[in-house]
């Protein structure tokens, strides 16, 4: 089943952090299977919506974006962010 993988950056603070983070992230995990949906800052928002820049990411399974996640080569683009942003970041099962 396919799975998404979830970040909203609540805050940056340090920008060279995130476009290095960026840089290493995204093969990564396309590497790991991973293909980007969308990503950036809101074009409308609703109810409690906050501007933050949000990023979707589709896996076909949970396993393959923890995997990813695990990998070497995402923990290398983790230890580049830094504390570069503050980020709620999730995995969530699609429906079928």
């Amino acid at each position: 089943m396919t799975a998404y993988w979830i970040s909203v950056y609540k805050e940056i603070l340090d920008e060279a952090k995130v476009a290095a983070y960026a840089d290493l992230a995204g093969p990564a995990l396309q590497a790991g299977g991973g293909t980007y949906v969308a990503r950036g800052l809101p074009e409308q928002i609703y109810e409690d919506g906050e501007r933050t820049r949000t990023v979707l990411i589709a896996f076909e399974s949970v396993e393959a974006a923890r995997a990813a996640h695990d990998s070497p080569a995402y923990q290398d683009a983790l230890a580049a962010l830094d504390g570069g942003a503050v980020r709620d970041m999730r995995i969530v099962p699609g429906v079928h």
